[in-house]
């Protein structure tokens, strides 16, 4: 729908800041069609004020009026031409996106243990025996149990624990239930959380 007189921002051209406004882009703009050099100083110099006084909280940061001025040469695509008081070359980092980092794919046999309680699985295998790995076989005995029950709705197995955990050591860890004792887990810790419904 195309109504005359009306003038919305998806159609108008895109703004490198857009935290600034169309307002000071239109005033930087401005500054670069400015034919005197002085002029356009003074132009640069009374933006660079505005943009300070609309994020006064960020006075504290280091370099803060360095960052000023970058944000200004960026608006302005580096076709100002003053005598900048910082150098700007560097301001190119400011908008460039950092590489997207790889999703760790893991193929886990069974994935409501998640890939943790795996890695806990590997030390184990390796550890030797001792109160060091007979802590580490409680601790990830306790978290098997408790994400059991948060995936099985509340219901869990100690033997299921044992022969998981005998399972995925390869033999390693043999759990003896007649003398372990898990700990006392809290059914409030592990019950999902769902949102009460307005009535």
């Amino acid at each position: 729908m195309n109504i005359e007189g009306l003038d919305y921002n998806t159609q108008r051209e895109r703004l490198v800041l857009p935290e600034y406004g169309r307002e000071i882009q239109r005033m930087v703009d401005h500054a670069v069609s400015l034919p005197d050099k002085n002029e356009r100083q003074r132009c640069a110099e009374t933006i660079v004020n505005i943009m300070d006084r609309m994020f006064p909280q960020n006075r504290q940061n280091a370099d803060y009026k360095h960052k000023l001025w970058d944000h200004l040469a960026l608006m302005s695509d580096f076709k100002l031409d003053i005598d900048w008081p910082f150098d700007v070359q560097q301001a190119h980092q400011i908008t460039s996106k950092p590489e997207p980092l790889a999703y760790p794919m893991q193929d886990n046999p069974v994935r409501h243990y998640g890939s943790m309680v795996f890695e806990l699985f590997e030390q184990l295998k390796n550890m030797p025996a001792g109160d060091e790995r007979d802590e580490l076989v409680r601790i990830t005995a306790n978290q098997m149990k408790r994400n059991l029950m948060q995936w099985s709705h509340g219901s869990s197995d100690d033997e299921k624990v044992a022969s998981d955990l005998a399972r995925f050591t390869d033999g390693v860890i043999q759990l003896d239930l007649s003398t372990f004792k898990f700990d006392k887990i809290d059914f409030r810790e592990v019950e999902p959380k769902t949102k009460k419904k307005k009535r």
